[in-house]
């Protein structure tokens, strides 16, 4: 299950308040609050999880961890089309081997990430070269 999906469930059952409670309180589909909540649905948009936040009159540190979540639970990434190949072979892999991780090796790898830039050079870019226009071609 993803982070938001927990947090919202279990911020709504500490406030005691049914799906379709919540639903009512906050203007949406209560099948779209029980998605949400088992992980159907990706992370909820800003939106709703603003009125979220205001009917269960949480805190700001409540709120905080809420879009923190949310961020968390985003399940697209997006890479810069100059990124070097070896970034893409290596999301492919993760892509293909994503589903049969221990939980250590999914820590191991979280710890790598975390790693400072400084303990290796940085990946070259490939600068892409600007299209002479036809008057600077014929000069």
């Amino acid at each position: 299950m993803s982070p938001i999906s927990e947090l919202l469930h279990e911020l709504r059952l500490r406030h005691g308040l049914r799906q379709a409670d919540l639903a009512e309180r906050i203007g949406y589909e209560q099948s779209y609050i029980s998605a949400v909540e088992v992980g159907l649905k990706g992370p909820p948009l800003q939106e709703f999880l603003e009125r979220f936040s205001a009917a269960l009159s949480l805190t700001q540190a409540e709120t905080a961890e809420l879009f923190e979540a949310a961020e968390a639970s985003q399940r697209k990434l997006v890479i810069n089309a100059d990124a070097p190949s070896d970034m893409f072979l290596m999301l492919k892999d993760l892509r293909e081997g994503v589903d049969r991780l221990s939980p250590e090796q999914i820590q191991l790898i979280r710890d790598i990430v975390k790693l400072p830039t400084s303990m290796g050079p940085a990946p070259q870019r490939i600068r892409r070269l600007k299209r002479k226009s036809k008057e600077e071609a014929i000069m």
